[in-house]
């Protein structure tokens, strides 16, 4: 098999010009500032280091936009990763989540070369908003501990001790915290409102202008906040140690699952953003190549002290409204996290975790496609059925099992439908009813005629016991016309040699005609044909009724020759 690999890159490079740089610089830089909010309050979030979350963004970025298959994703850590990354590494620690990482990143990798980004875009959209509410709800409720300044060690990942904890430790709310983390939750969600107004505030990001409001808030009214210094001890000035994190062989077999997890989710939300932004800028994105620079990123990022990453949909929108359309812009967005980190990495000891806190909850609401509640009711019973359960499973259980439960239930109900749009009609013969040598002698049919219409598969084979019917007659010649049939499985096709060989014991000949290309084939590879025999296989259902009438006086005990 051929490895294609060419990154979006190497197609901006002809005719890359300063005009275009300058774009992508100020896009970059734009970028980066936002990305440093988010990636220490991402990895907070997920019971990682801040230093953590900006390395991932570093690396990450780096090599989503160097070696990826779109102009202007930008990779790091997101949102939708946080209830992931909590639950493995409060389950298996964090060395074990490098390690989970590094595997779903060859997984990635592997998917990528095996060509199967196209698969991803199988997974239903209600399976896809089921999951990301659900992962808004989780991450949002996961906050509540530093939103709140909640003296708790150790939140647990489950659902239901999570809740039973909270409620056990709500009298220690630590109101400093509470109060500055509800200012910067109604600062931020209504900034855009307010740089409506004040032409400043447009010129920043967000989350970066509460990060500074709420950290010098803090620092001048001497607040007795938790800070990144008092819990993580800052924001090491300096590259990290490279090196493969400290595993035992026996930690792999556990980490498979936590790694598949990751992986599938990686996949959706990076080619989801990818095609977000093909939309932005009238581009089409390689999804292969998207793969293989995920894969490539996970593989690389927690040799640098990170973990998991993706393609992040809000940094990558922000990318092309400021102005970037190729993977420079990215390139330059890694490096802007690398200066500050070099520059500016003392001054996060004075980030209050009140104030992340409340950046990634206003992420969490802003990341759920809450309105697609209220459009519910008009839809039919099965898309209900599929997004709401996908929903309460990863709000309640894991995303895990949401996923695999909503393709279930999605593929359930696919075969359910097709099943129902499989039928099979008898023909009505009104001009041959009128020849004696179709007719018995008591004025029934010797010769009847189905059309098969849709797809006969497992899931609707058994429609083909109608033709066995008492009540359809005793015909000595059955035709089944497959016109209409557009595709036929092997369930199928053991239906349609049971079919034969139950007619033939009652001493009646099958006939098939009008096949198509993919049914035609299938019964010609598997040697129905040649055992039903050439001349009872026809073009049409005018050729078919002519060798009818040529096997019937044969049946008759007649003489004439065919």
């Amino acid at each position: 098999m051929k490895i294609a690999f060419r990154p979006k890159l190497l197609d901006c490079l002809p005719g890359y010009n300063r005009a275009q740089f300058g774009k992508d610089l100020a896009a970059g830089i734009t970028v980066g500032v936002l990305a440093l909010p988010l990636a220490m309050a991402f990895a907070i979030a997920s019971g990682c280091s801040p230093t953590a979350g900006i390395w991932t963004a570093i690396v990450a970025g780096l090599l989503t936009s160097a070696l990826g298959g779109s102009r202007v994703q930008i990779g790091g850590p997101t949102g939708a990763f946080i209830p992931i990354v909590y639950g493995i590494v409060a389950a298996h620690g964090f060395a074990n989540l490098m390690g989970a990482t590094i595997l779903a990143g060859v997984m990635l990798l592997a998917m990528g070369i095996a060509r199967m980004g196209q698969l991803i875009r199988f997974i239903p959209v209600t399976v896809v908003i089921g999951f990301t509410n659900g992962i808004a709800v989780v991450i949002f409720l996961a906050q509540i501990k530093d939103f709140f300044g909640l003296k708790i060690d150790n939140l647990p990942a489950e659902f239901f001790h999570r809740i039973k904890t909270l409620a056990a430790y709500a009298h220690t709310v630590d109101l400093p915290t509470l109060a500055l983390a509800t200012a910067c939750f109604v600062f931020l969600l209504s900034y855009n409102r307010l740089a409506q107004y004040v032409a400043v505030m447009r010129r920043a990001p967000g989350p970066l202008a509460v990060l500074i409001v709420g950290t010098l808030a803090a620092w001048l009214l001497e607040l007795p906040v938790e800070t990144i210094g008092s819990r993580f001890h800052g924001i090491p000035q300096e590259l990290p140690a490279f090196g493969l994190p400290e595993l035992s062989i026996h930690d792999f077999g556990k980490l498979i699952s936590p790694a598949i997890t990751i992986a599938l989710l990686g996949a959706i939300e990076s080619l989801l953003s990818a095609r977000v932004a093909d939309a932005q800028i009238d581009d089409r994105h390689d999804p292969n190549q998207e793969l293989i620079a995920q894969g490539l990123s996970n593989i690389a990022a927690p040799l640098f002290g990170g973990f998991a990453a993706t393609g992040a949909i809000a940094r990558t929108t922000t990318n092309v409204r400021t102005g970037g359309r190729t993977p420079f812009a990215g390139i330059i967005h890694a490096g802007v996290l690398l200066a500050i980190v070099l520059v500016a990495a003392p001054l996060a000891s004075y980030v209050p975790l009140a104030t992340l806190s409340a950046i990634v909850m206003v992420v969490a609401i802003n990341m759920g496609e809450w309105h697609e509640f209220r459009e519910l009711k008009r839809f039919s019973w099965n898309y209900r059925i599929i997004l709401l359960s996908t929903f309460f499973v990863t709000v309640l259980f894991d995303l895990t099992i949401a996923v695999e439960l909503g393709m279930v239930l999605a593929s359930l109900f696919f075969i359910y439908r097709m099943s129902e749009l499989t039928r099979i009609e008898r023909r009505p013969l009104r001009e041959e009813a009128s020849e004696p040598r179709f007719l018995y002698p008591d004025g029934t049919m010797r010769v009847t005629a189905w059309q098969l219409f849709g797809s006969l598969f497992f899931g609707a084979v058994n429609k083909l016991e109608e033709l066995l019917d008492p009540a359809a007659g005793h015909p000595e010649v059955v035709i089944l016309d497959m016109t209409r049939l557009i595709q036929l499985d092997t369930t199928g096709l053991e239906g349609l040699e049971n079919l034969r060989d139950k007619l033939a014991k009652r001493g009646c000949t099958l006939l098939v005609c009008g096949l198509n290309s993919q049914p035609g084939s299938l019964l010609e590879r598997s040697g129905f044909i040649e055992h039903l025999g050439e001349a009872n296989v026809c073009p049409d259902l005018s050729h078919a009724l002519q060798r009818a009438y040529l096997l019937l006086p044969n049946l008759m005990g007649g003489d004439e020759e065919y």
